[in-house]
């Protein structure tokens, strides 16, 4: 099937409820757009907000920090565990990947770190959560350390949390800021779903499924080394084999888009949405600031390709070497990343720091100025000032 670059542009933002009216609202909205994606990326950096609650600020209409909270810790439908890294998903896929984690050593690797000593703490810690239904590292009342990854020492007490966490036998019951309180995973997730088999049998079949997942993630990616294929432990070969087989089987589509050498694919249920797209609809620009680590933006040299906008995540550049700033969010106007833009969060305001246009483009005026202004407001709305 052959593209445009443009329509390639428009299907991605489509997926993703970023192109025009609002698609979801509330919490049935949150839901239904996991449903639709999968996964949000979870990080507990909060610069101008978090950046599920930017993920979710830019596709939920009137969406509210508590909203998540309520899904996650209330009403456990949605649980944060490992998929790229830390994410939050539907509670019906922690089986998965708590078995993913025990099968790829990471979760192995965490009990190996913390040796005899974490494990002589395992018992006290499933007393201590039986006595009180839930528990932070500072509550468990032990000071002794122990060494953790890279060479930095840890409490003995968080380690053995975090590994048992790892391992699956406890999940987050909630946060307060970044502290953890653990709960036990028996006590929260039903054995109907833990008890859920896996939908894969085979080493090639566990590679496709996650594949074709991250497909879903991305909304439209390439058979090429990228960052959105982060914590799937697969070689280059099993994911070629992997495309074959999902090609094979109609699970994806082969898409060509107009400047892009490599072929792109989507997933088979997306193609009345790319052929919708095709015949050409016009919309209403919105205006939306995209998060850091949104998985929009997971295969950066896509972005590159399709929208000519280069994006880095300078958080972890020293600041000498930063082009821009530590935690600049992209903006989206109608079917195009024009600029990005640099907030912070300070006290009962929303600092605007500085806003640098793609390509040199002029500042903001006419209607994209009055746009702005409002997703600024709406922003600072989202952020509690």
């Amino acid at each position: 099937m052959q593209i445009t670059n443009l329509q390639a542009r428009r299907f991605l933002l489509h997926r993703h409820g970023l192109l025009g009216p609002h698609q979801f609202t509330g919490q049935d909205g949150i839901m239904a757009f996991i449903a639709h994606t999968h996964a949000i990326q979870y990080d507990p950096v909060n610069i101008c907000g978090k950046n599920a609650d930017i993920v979710l600020h830019s596709r939920i209409k009137d969406y509210q920090k508590s909203d998540l909270t309520a899904l996650l810790y209330e009403q456990r439908k949605l649980i944060d565990f490992i998929d790229k890294n830390q994410c939050i998903y539907n509670v019906a896929d922690f089986p998965i990947f708590k078995h993913e984690g025990i099968e790829n050593g990471s979760a192995n690797a965490y009990t190996q770190r913390g040796g005899a000593a974490m494990e002589q703490m395992v018992p006290i810690i499933r007393n201590l959560i039986k006595e009180r239904g839930h528990i932070s590292a500072r509550e468990v009342g032990i000071a002794d350390k122990i060494d953790w990854y890279w060479g930095t020492p840890k409490s003995l007490a968080s380690a053995t949390l975090e590994t048992m966490y790892m391992r699956g036998e406890l999940i987050i019951h909630h946060k307060k800021n970044t502290v953890k309180s653990y709960a036990l995973t028996e006590d929260h997730i039903s054995t109907d779903i833990m008890n859920t088999p896996l939908p894969y049998n085979t080493e090639d079949e566990r590679c496709a499924w996650n594949i074709h997942r991250r497909i879903a993630s991305v909304g439209m990616m390439w058979n090429k080394p990228s960052d959105a294929w982060l914590c799937l432990r697969l070689k280059a070969n099993q994911r070629k084999t992997a495309f074959a087989r999902l090609l094979a089987e109609g699970k994806i589509i082969e898409v060509n888009a107009d400047g892009i050498a490599d072929p792109l694919y989507i997933c088979a249920t997306e193609r009345d949405t790319l052929e919708t797209i095709m015949q050409g609809t016009n919309c209403e620009n919105r205006t939306e600031f995209l998060a850091p680590l949104d998985s929009f933006m997971w295969d950066r040299k896509l972005i590159a390709a399709l929208f000519d906008f280069e994006y880095k995540w300078e958080i972890y550049t020293p600041q000498v070497k930063r082009k821009y700033g530590p935690y600049t969010l992209p903006i989206l106007y109608g079917d195009a990343l024009v600029g990005r833009i640099d907030m912070t969060r300070k006290d009962d305001q929303l600092l605007v720091n500085n806003i640098w246009m793609q390509n040199g483009k002029a500042a903001p005026s006419g209607q994209f100025k009055k746009d702005l202004d409002a997703c600024i407001h709406r922003f600072a709305t989202f952020n509690g000032v």
